[in-house]
């Protein structure tokens, strides 16, 4: 099985812990927690269709486990010292996530979470993820799209528009990669927007939503109430309600602008 540093390569496109939580190195444990909450509430499997459960709950576990290695001091400092991390005794593979994160964050719905994709949809904060995400991948669409919090196919048209006049201003670099794309490889990311879309619309028609509905949440939030009922709804606020109202909401936590050094 790949090492978690390779996953989070392959996953997140960074191998750097902090990266991936979105945080400096010097984190402190309530900046690292704010970072988590941010990321996770984009990932976390309750807000997405099913057909796409399955790549969010990969992302959710994985976020996860990186968040549980830098807030336990004796493995954070392990891998701020070595840039490894031990996995063999840290148990990790037997935990359930989604109970991990519950105990963390009790309070928080899923309306909160689609509140906040709806805020964070732009924003400066998500033009500011835009930007650093087309740098890093040097402007691979593909890698844009699986980058930047909340984004679906739906939104390339929005970031190429916006990464077009920046470039031009010369507020960003010309990659190749984003200025003279192949035309096959964005037609096929176009075909599979649509099959993405045409899947959604199916579903939503089997759960009986409305033609207003923007998104699949709504159902998922339906099937959610009813299984919180029995469970006292593990989700019930965004964090601004539990950590006081300091740095809440899309604009919690520090970004990362640059890779730590390790």
């Amino acid at each position: 099985m790949p090492s978690i540093l390779q996953r989070c390569k392959e996953v997140f496109h960074t191998d750097n812990l902090y990266e991936v939580i979105g945080v400096e190195k010097d984190a402190t444990q309530k900046e690292l927690k704010k970072g988590y909450h941010r990321k996770s509430l984009a990932f976390h499997p309750d807000r997405v269709s099913s057909e796409d459960k399955e790549v969010a709950t990969r992302k959710f576990q994985l976020l996860s486990q990186v968040y549980s290695i830098l807030t336990d001091d004796d493995r954070r400092r392990e891998y701020d010292d070595t840039g490894e991390v031990d996995e063999e005794s840290s148990g990790d593979l037997d935990r359930d996530w989604t109970q991990y994160w519950r105990l963390l964050f009790p309070k928080v719905t899923a309306k909160d979470i689609e509140e906040f994709a709806e805020k964070y949809r732009g924003s400066e904060e998500e033009l500011g993820d835009l930007k650093k995400a087309y740098v890093s991948s040097e402007g691979d669409m593909e890698t844009i799209l699986d980058t930047v919090l909340c984004c679906t196919h739906e939104d390339e048209e929005r970031f190429a528009e916006l990464l077009r006049d920046l470039v031009s201003t010369g507020e960003l670099p010309d990659f190749d990669n984003f200025s003279k794309e192949n035309k096959k490889k964005k037609a096929a990311r176009i075909k599979k927007s649509k099959q993405e879309a045409a899947e959604a619309e199916e579903a939503a028609k089997k759960l009986k939503l409305g033609d207003d509905h923007s998104s699949l949440v709504a159902a998922i939030a339906q099937r959610q109430t009813s299984r919180a009922r029995q469970a006292d709804d593990f989700l019930s606020q965004l964090e601004a309600k539990y950590c006081g109202g300091t740095g809440s909401g899309a604009g919690g936590g520090k970004k990362s602008g640059k890779k730590s050094k390790r």
